[in-house]
This record gives C-alpha cells, sequence and structure tokens, in this order.
C-alpha cells in the first residue's frame, strides 16, 4: 500500500467522522458519512484498522437512523390538533423525547469512542 492511497483513506474516514458528528443535528448528513466510510470498507488495500474504522462509523449511523426514526414515531399524535388534550399524547411526547435524547447520547458517544481511537491509529470495536 503506498502512502498516497493511506493518507487518502484516512482522509475518507476523517471526513466521515465530521459528517457523523454532524449528523447529530440532521440524519442526512448521516448518510454522507455512512456512504463514505463505505468506500472504505469495499477496498481491499485498505488497512485493517482503517477498515475497522469503516465499519464503526456505518455501524453508529445505522444504529442511530434506527433510533432516530423510533423515537419519530412518538412524535406522530402531536401532529392532529384534536387530540392534544389528551393524556396520552402528552405520554407519547414525553417518550419521544427520551428516546431522542437516547439516540442522541448514542452518537455523541460513539463519535468520541470512535475519534479518539481514529487519532490514535487504532481499530475501534
Amino acid at each position: 500500500m503506498t502512502t498516497d492511497s493511506l493518507i487518502k483513506y484516512r482522509r475518507y474516514v476523517a471526513i466521515s467522522y465530521v459528517f457523523m458528528f454532524f449528523a447529530l443535528f440532521t440524519v442526512v448528513s448521516g448518510f454522507f458519512a455512512y456512504w463514505l466510510a463505505r468506500k472504505v470498507t469495499q477496498l481491499d488495500s485498505a488497512e485493517v484498522w482503517i477498515q475497522a474504522q469503516a465499519f464503526w462509523v456505518m455501524r453508529s449511523v445505522v444504529i442511530y437512523t434506527i433510533l432516530a426514526c423510533f423515537a419519530a414515531l412518538w412524535f406522530i399524535p402531536l401532529f392532529f390538533y384534536y387530540w392534544d388534550t389528551y393524556l396520552w399524547v402528552t405520554g407519547c411526547t414525553v417518550a419521544g423525547v427520551v428516546f431522542s435524547g437516547t439516540a442522541f447520547l448514542y452518537l455523541l458517544n460513539a463519535w468520541i469512542k470512535g475519534i479518539t481511537k481514529f487519532f490514535k491509529n487504532k481499530a475501534v470495536f
């Protein structure tokens, strides 16, 4: 493996970590992080720790997207104005906020764990 390709792979993973951080605020940037990390995992010439980093980003973004979609389901009753007077709608909203916070903290934890191992040039598990 040449140093140019190693630098390119490191750049892809670094950019995917940047997009992974921005996925905390919008899920759309999570798709860009997934796409860039997938480019690294498809290569045979990449080092193992870089591929492990890319798999970590892909795994974290997929789990975060599933958690965010599940949290969004709890906010559906808020769209119906007439239901807003019922107590169960408030309960659903509270559950949605809890699940949204859980998804946010999950991705933040995965990002911190991954980026610290990335700067040390080690695989993250």
